[in-house]
């Protein structure tokens, strides 16, 4: 305020001789840090219109370019005129002329209502710049607002009789009016008329584009969307871009044709409609690759996908098309998947920029937006191999239907790992085919927002919605979204508000629910035609030179046509999303079928516990209670022991001296949910000063990276199972907070992790730890469900497999997946090292323990891990009963924490000689060959298994069959719980030997 009163009393001084030398001013006094006449016309420092001037000056103090240009330079010279400027009284002289060439030095109403009514006008231009979408043209049907909200706000001038919202009248529309810096309609000009003004904010924001921005906090922002869609003339196109888009458009209408033709009675999902779509990714792509993107990765549902991968991807038309012949075989192994569920992988050159560039379709199931997560997932890898912190090299894009963009909560999930530091990608283009319903439902059911887009507002992504039978307005938009992505590194969201010409599949009758819409489609023009039709009108193209056009496409479908009957056999590989160039061999098989011991050397596991147990970073104050957990890790260390944490530390770092990425991520795995981990350490004086000890190992070392999440499971878990395609080689762990919490990633382990390889042939390593053990939190909170992850295993229960020298190996690379439960920390290691060392790559499911993690007797040497140690996948019973085998009476087979519990109540009782006890490290698949030896080695003793679990959850619905064919049905195998393993014999045989 004080700054105000000095430009104040310095307008005070010079003003007032300005104002006498024009012969308006009167007496002039201060009060109140405002100018008071005593006279009845004082025009410009006095009144109301001295509280204008006070809030434009306030205005220009928070920032410059709010205010008119002439304003600013005005309050700049003020200013600095802290003593007498001469070249002061010019400015406002020049100042004054100006006022008074607008009559508002004739009187103090003149003057009010000038400045009211510029202030009127900034405000209509403000109003549409915020709702003008409201009343946009979007639907090309005519029959919805594709904002499902038929009110138009009353401050958009939609009638000559709402301008008294603003207190302007028919009479001011031509009236000149200077404008904002807030606005680019006047291009060059300063000032236009009212009526101008109107028609440009019209044509700008109530045509055929609909502009959702202004809610968006950065002024920077805002200011170049503004630019990029209110300048003058911005939208034109030249000739040889509109042939270009007419092509584009043929073959993305004459491609869907031939499909309706060849298989009028087949599901493809086609894009009818919204043929508009194909031209707008190319130039996406076109733009992106211009502006120096190499790799596009894309994730969509199936409508539209088989174009998408002829027009976008240029998979071989022959390819797609041997997908509709019911004879095909599959030459891979697995099932293979729908066509239009399938990805693709393609390298080629840009035509547009002669750039090469990369693009992967990722494949995905009928879980819509499920690969939203997956898509950026990898795109983040790509980005961290490749070291393009800034997204300039690759990119992704994201293709929704309106229906599932609103409804599914990935998608919300996906938004809010965008700008967060380990999951960003820098920006996604999401482009989002309206269709307008969801399948049979109206979208007045099937959302409670305004527009289907309007999740992507909590990240401030600019909402650009367009008609899609208005092509040269697709393409435009398309290319700022590119451009936004680009310059911002910020999502940004394309909506192509369209239609369904046919039913949800092409079996489907739509007029059943929807008989008005399918009215309007059924006499809608098609947009080719329709832009065919201007095209020629204006002379851009002739007739001939269209016709030319389709006769090519459809000759070019023609001879695939012929060329894909010769198809008899269906490779999957060649529809691979994620290919790994020399991981496997040229067949695309693992290049050995053996595992190298997974032991390390003594000096690396000491060297690696020492750095586990120091805060490499000088001046680095860290909690007492830590120092305490580092001293232990040391003291372990000189021991040559290793508890559960520090385990898992050694695994990791061995992995990076080794060139390994190591990537954990999850709900505060940082720290560790059970504060066992540690991985980084905080500063307990410095704000977000952390240190990561495990990226201090070695001067030359692959990075380690271990990022809390968003409290999230879908979407993380789908992000990182993303990262994990990208490349075999590194380790990526996802960590449930509790092993329930992968309840609600369900789909991504279902459709994409237990599945991955037998649909798409894609090989994935991805680690999931999930804490597990009945440990008191309920329950439902207590369990990982391990039943689930074992019935979803595809292994064979009642086939005796045939044992070879390479069982153990070849038995890994037929499952699924691995399902372990480890006892000791050793072999936890041993497992996390095994993932890395296989020839090939398999999910993993960690059942990791809770209570063990401290538990006394949960520790492991180090002689079980250095060189030539390997995982156990049985450990067998090592004490007395193991002495004289045939009189041991019981073996109870077990698996993770409850053996301590076995141990102690067997020793409890005295039965160590009559009960042996026998570990399942690997549950899945089924280690048939070393517990045949246990189970030959005590052939008097009648076989349990114990688990903490109900009988119908955990393990024993798995167990129990294998261990049958195992013996050949000879024997059973009883369930316990811990609590009755050791019950009298006599009891025992009286229940079970009825």
């Amino acid at each position: 305020m004080s700054h105000l009163k000095l430009f104040a009393a310095t307008l005070k001084w010079h003003g007032i001789k300005l104002l006498e030398k024009h012969d308006t001013a009167r007496k002039v006094f201060f009060h109140g840090q405002r100018y008071v006449s005593s006279g009845i016309s004082e025009p410009f420092l006095s009144g109301s219109n001295s509280n204008y001037v006070e809030e434009m000056y306030y205005a220009w103090l928070e920032n410059p370019k709010s205010v008119h240009k002439s304003w600013d330079l005005f309050f700049r010279n003020a200013n600095a005129a802290q003593v007498y400027d001469p070249h002061l009284p010019d400015q406002l002289e020049r100042k004054a002329s100006f006022l008074q060439s607008h009559g508002l030095a004739q009187t103090p109403g003149k003057a009010e209502k000038l400045v009211e009514d510029h202030l009127a006008v900034q405000s209509l231009i403000r109003a549409y710049q915020i709702r003008g979408h409201h009343v946009a043209q979007l639907d090309p049907l005519g029959i919805l607002d594709a904002d499902l909200d038929s009110f138009v706000p009353s401050d958009l001038i939609t009638t000559i009789d709402k301008l008294g919202f603003y207190g302007l009248h028919e009479s001011d529309l031509d009236k000149v009016f200077q404008l904002p810096t807030t606005t680019f309609i006047g291009g060059s000009e300063t000032s236009l008329s009212l009526r101008e003004i109107i028609r440009r904010l019209e044509n700008t924001y109530c045509q055929h584009i609909g502009l959702e921005f202004m809610f968006i906090n950065d002024v920077e922002q805002c200011q170049w969307i503004r630019q990029k869609f209110e300048t003058p003339g911005v939208m034109k196109f030249t000739n040889e871009e509109k042939r270009t888009l007419l092509a584009r458009l043929v073959r993305s209408m004459r491609f869907e044709d031939f499909l309706a033709r060849k298989w009028s009675s087949e599901k493809r999902f086609g894009l009818e409609g919204c043929e508009v779509m194909i031209p707008a990714l190319k130039t996406i792509i076109d733009k992106s690759s211009e502006m120096g993107i190499e790799y596009v990765i894309m994730g969509m549902p199936h409508r539209g996908r088989l174009n998408v991968l002829a027009n976008v991807i240029r998979k071989e038309l022959e390819q797609i098309f041997c997908q509709f012949d019911p004879k095909l075989e599959a030459a891979d192994e697995g099932s293979g998947d729908v066509k239009y569920h399938l990805g693709m992988y393609h390298e080629r050159i840009n035509r547009a920029t002669n750039k090469k560039i990369t693009l992967s379709l990722m494949a995905n199931p009928s879980h819509l937006e499920a690969v939203d997560p997956v898509v950026q997932g990898k795109t983040k890898a790509e980005q961290f191999y490749r070291g393009d912190t800034a997204g300039k090299k690759v990119m992704s894009i994201l293709l929704h239907g309106d229906a599932a963009f609103a409804g599914q909560g990935v998608v919300y999930e996906t938004f809010h790992l965008s700008d967060l530091p380990s999951y960003t990608t820098n920006g996604t283009i999401h482009v989002v085919v309206n269709n307008q319903i969801g399948f049979t439902t109206d979208p007045r059911m099937a959302r409670s927002s305004p527009y289907p887009t309007d999740v992507a507002r909590v990240v401030n992504a600019p909402i650009f919605h367009v008609n899609a039978d208005d092509p040269e307005a697709v393409m435009y938009v398309c290319s700022v979204a590119a451009e936004w992505r680009n310059t911002f590194n910020k999502d940004v969201v394309v909506d192509l508000v369209c239609y369904r010409r046919r039913g949800h599949n092409e079996m489907d009758e739509p007029m059943f629910t929807q008989p008005l819409m399918y009215k309007q489609i059924h006499k809608q023009v098609p947009v080719l035609k329709k832009y065919a039709d201007k095209l020629i009108a204006d002379g851009t193209v002739t007739l001939q030179e269209f016709e030319e056009e389709i006769a090519k496409y459809d000759r070019i479908c023609e001879e695939a046509y012929t060329r894909s009957k010769d198809n008899k056999i269906l490779h999957i590989k060649h529809w691979l999303d994620s290919p790994w160039p020399g991981f496997f061999n040229v067949d695309g098989e693992p290049k050995s079928m053996s595992c190298p011991p997974t032991g390390i050397s003594e000096d690396l596991l000491t060297h690696i516990g020492n750095v586990a147990s120091s805060v490499p970073v000088k001046d680095f104050k860290i909690h007492a209670g830590l120092s305490r957990i580092l001293r232990a890790r040391l003291e372990m260390t000189k021991n040559r022991v290793v508890d559960w944490a520090l385990a898992e530390y050694m695994a990791f770092g061995s992995f990076l001296k080794e060139g390994i990425h190591v990537r954990l991520s999850g709900q505060d795995v940082e720290r560790g949910t059970f504060s066992h981990r540690h991985h980084v350490l905080h500063d307990q004086e410095v704000d977000k000063r952390t240190c990561v000890p495990m990226n201090h190992l070695w001067e030359q070392q692959a990075p380690y990276t271990v990022c809390n999440s968003s409290l999230s499971e879908y979407g993380v878990l789908g992000f990182e199972l993303g990262f994990a395609m990208a490349s075999p080689n590194a380790l990526v762990c996802w960590e449930a907070q509790f092993g329930d919490f992968h309840n609600t990633a369900q789909c991504i382990i279902d459709q994409f992790i237990s599945s991955g390889q037998a649909k798409w042939v894609r090989h994935n390593g991805i680690v999931l730890l999930l804490p597990h053990g009945m440990e008191g939190m309920g329950p439902e909170h207590s369990s990982a469900r391990p039943e689930r992850f074992l019935q979803m295993s595809n292994d064979d229960s009642d086939a005796y497999p045939e044992f070879t020298e390479q069982f153990e190996v070849s038995q890994l690379y037929e499952c699924n997946w691995i399902v372990v439960n480890c006892s000791t920390p050793a072999n936890y290691f041993h497992v996390l090292r095994r993932q890395i060392l296989l020839p090939f790559r398999k999910p993993l499911i960690v059942l990791t323990p809770k209570s063990l993690l401290r538990h006394p007797e949960a520790k492991s040497s180090f002689d079980e891990m250095i060189s030539g140690t390997t995982f156990q996948r049985v450990i067998p019973e090592n004490g007395l009963a193991t002495h004289a085998p045939n009189e041991v009476r019981r073996v109870i087979f077990c698996t993770g924490k409850v053996y301590y519990d076995l141990v102690k109540e067997r020793k409890n009782q005295d039965l160590e000689k009559q009960v042996a006890i026998t570990r399942l490290e690997q549950i899945s698949p089924f280690p048939f060959d070393l517990l045949k030896e246990e189970l030959e080695k005590y052939p008097g003793a009648d076989l349990v298994w114990c688990q903490e679990e109900h009988k119908n959850s955990g393990y024993y619905d798995y167990v129990k069959p294998r261990f049958r064919t195992i013996v050949n049905h000879t024997r059973p195998i009883w369930y316990k719980t811990s609590n009755n393993c050791f019950i009298s014999w006599d009891n025992f045989f009286a229940r079970f030997l009825i």
